[in-house]
């Protein structure tokens, strides 16, 4: 076996010539949102939620300077601004965080409001300092987009922070937090859901699923004239999960040295037992992920706030709007402790009748996926070449329809998902070199019949990934380690109707990080090499809107900064 340090997570590794800090009592929370040339301090390319043109009507302060050293979650009282009233155009969370210089830990965060989720995602990571690694303490902003939770936000309730934190004489790094909701009223009011229901809708945060066979269910009773659902979802890889993408068949982990139940997750979605829909799993990476300086100053995508899938379960409408309890499920397909879930039930009303009634006409939605495994691994005398891999191939339908105010509407849902996860190995002697190549697609199309007339969204979702691994000892028992990662997180949408498009949008973010580690034969860290990353994030619609931000970064620090990338009059398309 490689003597190598504790892969895929060094964070342990990043206490600096064994100085400790003391962790601070207080830290002044700023943050600037623009970046900075040479600047070592974390930033995003990702765009701020747009609002309207005004002040808004109306802010509510969750968090003030709180600091979390703990794994108590902090309590706050939640009242919608006394000086406005919704209904409300624009709802947006925003977030400044900052951690203390010293070793730390990337750390999970969840904000709920009553149970509803309304924000999730993980924590930078501070550094001590050394010669070869300048000290950091890390802050950064963040923000999202609440008004389709505006149901959840019309009462006053109780609220809470959660984000479990580690300080003693070792882990020393002090995370704090601001956070606050602006309310923003308008001319045009958007069509928002009637009612949220969390999923867990109780104290305590996400719900653990350590196996295949573990289950959040929640019990729903929802309105009699019940029109639409969606459910947003988000399932997050924990411990022996986190790099799931790197995991092989249980039949060769062990001569790979690493995780099982191959690198394919799947999220999966049940209503009162039956499939209702999937969300895949998203390959997000923590900034102590493989090797930390790959997401400094530039975290991985959507690594300090992941974005839910949204599943639409309008074809069960009809179904939930009986009056009678259901329950809706979510699971993860190949959890090998473990996975934390999280969801919001978005429940749309017709506000022209007391009750709608209904059913499910189709569903060729198996339980379950079958991926398939392929091996073809050389094992000469403990050098190990081949490759390993996964695939995953899911096709259905889904229909239902409702008796509105306004007649019968059938919604029916059409998805095709695609996954390939495909490794190659390397390892011999002194050297262990792992490249994988990961693609997920979704592709779904939601149409929409009522009274002759129809209306049809295309939804493609995109998630190449790809990363390299080369660690290699040298012959006075130091060595190096080489990562390279390209990830990106593309969805397209078109909309029409009769045949007719109406509205077009398109996202892309993609981060590109690469460094070579330096050790001692100790595991010290002595030094980085070849170290640079890029993000860029495009948007665009067909309403107008567009944004475009290309980041990147030399040897840590932010070395360029290009704005309105995509957009009209660059040529960056």
């Amino acid at each position: 076996m490689i003597n190598r340090p504790p892969f895929p997570r060094l964070a342990a590794l990043f206490a600096f010539a064994g100085v400790v800090f003391t962790p601070l009592l207080s830290a002044q929370v700023v943050v600037s949102n623009r970046p900075q040339i040479g600047s070592l301090n974390t930033i995003s390319a990702d765009p701020p939620v747009p609002r309207p043109d005004t002040e808004p009507c109306g802010t509510v302060q969750l968090l003030n300077e709180q600091a979390f050293a703990d794994f108590t979650p902090k309590a706050f009282s939640y009242a919608p601004p006394a000086s406005c009233n919704g209904p409300w155009s624009k709802v947006v969370l925003s977030v400044d965080f900052t951690v203390s210089a010293g070793r730390q830990f990337d750390r999970t965060a969840q904000f709920f409001i009553g149970n509803m989720n309304i924000y999730y995602g993980t924590t930078a990571e501070p550094r001590t300092g050394s010669a070869a690694i300048p000290r950091i303490s890390p802050s950064w902003h963040i923000e999202r987009d609440l008004t389709d939770l505006s149901a959840g936000l019309k009462v006053p309730t109780a609220g809470q922070a959660i984000l479990g934190n580690v300080v003693d004489s070792t882990y020393t790094g002090v995370i704090y937090a601001n956070a606050r909701i602006d309310f923003y009223r308008g001319e045009a009011e958007p069509r928002v859901a009637d009612v949220v229901v969390p999923l867990p809708n109780q104290p305590g945060g996400a719900f653990t699923l350590n196996t295949t066979a573990d289950r959040l269910t929640q019990s729903v009773t929802l309105p009699r004239n019940t029109e639409a659902a969606y459910l947003d979802v988000i399932a997050q890889s924990q411990i022996g999960d986190e790099f799931w993408w790197l995991c092989v068949p249980n039949d060769v982990a062990g001569e790979l040295q690493s995780c099982g139940n191959t690198a394919f997750r799947e999220t999966e979605i049940t209503v009162d037992g039956q499939p209702a829909g999937v969300a895949p799993v998203y390959p997000w990476i923590y900034t102590g992920g493989v090797d930390p300086l790959l997401w400094a100053p530039l975290p991985g995508v959507q690594t300090l706030n992941f974005k839910p899938f949204r599943v639409n379960l309008t074809p069960f409408a009809g179904l939930l709007a009986d009056g009678n309890p259901h329950v809706v499920g979510m699971s993860v397909f190949n959890a090998n402790n473990y996975f934390l879930a999280t969801a919001n039930l978005l429940v749309f009303t017709d506000r022209e009748a007391q009750s709608t009634g209904g059913g499910v006409l189709i569903n060729t939605l198996a339980a379950a996926p079958t991926p398939v495994v392929t091996e073809n691994l050389a094992n000469n005398a403990g050098s190990i070449t081949g490759t390993v891999g996964v695939t995953s191939n899911r096709k259905y339908s889904i229909s239902g329809w409702v008796n509105t105010a306004h007649g019968r509407v059938e919604t029916t849902v059409d998805a095709k998902l695609n996954f390939s996860n495909d490794q190659s190995f390397n390892i011999h002697g002194p050297v262990y070199i792992q490249d994988i190549a990961q693609q997920t697609t979704v592709d779904s199309t939601t149409t929409r019949r009522e009274g002759g007339r129809s209306t049809e969204e295309t939804r493609h979702n995109s998630y190449p990934f790809t990363f390299s691994y080369d660690f290699e000892t040298l012959g006075d028992g130091s060595s190096t380690q080489a990562s390279s990662s390209d990830q990106r997180f593309i969805v397209t949408d078109k909309r029409s109707r009769e045949g007719e498009e109406f509205f077009r949008s398109r996202v892309s973010n993609e981060v590109k990080s690469q460094d070579t580690l330096d050790f001692s034969p100790s595991f010290a860290i002595t030094g980085s090499t070849n170290r640079s990353s890029s993000q860029t994030y495009k948007a665009k619609t067909s309403e107008g809107y567009c944004y475009g931000e290309r980041l990147t970064s030399a040897d840590g620090l932010l070395s360029a900064v290009k704005n309105n990338v995509g957009c009209e009059g660059d040529n960056d398309k």
